[in-house]
């Protein structure tokens, strides 16, 4: 008796694995780039949209207290923001102004 060996075409092969991964590889390469740009875009809108909510407070200082409040630590102390959470989603501070206005610190 001989052996009898049986063909399974049921799997993949090597070539079309390569050209799946290849397709894959390339759909990275493309989305990467893309996401990195948003990202920027998404810290931007963020950091405007806290700046929006921290005047919001400080104006809810003022009408309280009658006063504008001095800095950001002021209104921390005050309980208006949170401790240690008074920066933008992109790292930079805030600045209160004289004129009681919310502004992101530029210089560092």
């Amino acid at each position: 008796m001989g052996c009898i060996f049986m063909k399974n075409n049921k799997g993949f092969t090597l070539i079309e694995m390569l050209v799946v991964l290849l397709i894959i590889t390339v759909l990275i390469f493309v989305a990467i780039p893309n996401i990195t740009k948003h990202s920027k875009s998404i810290n931007t809108k963020g950091c405007e949209a806290f700046i929006t909510m921290v005047q919001g407070q400080v104006q809810a200082y003022e009408m309280e207290k009658h006063e504008k409040p001095k800095d950001v630590a002021q209104l921390e102390a005050e309980g208006y923001l949170v401790k240690g959470k008074s920066k933008c989603p992109n790292g930079s501070d805030i600045i209160i102004d004289s004129d009681g206005k919310v502004l992101e610190k530029t210089g560092k």
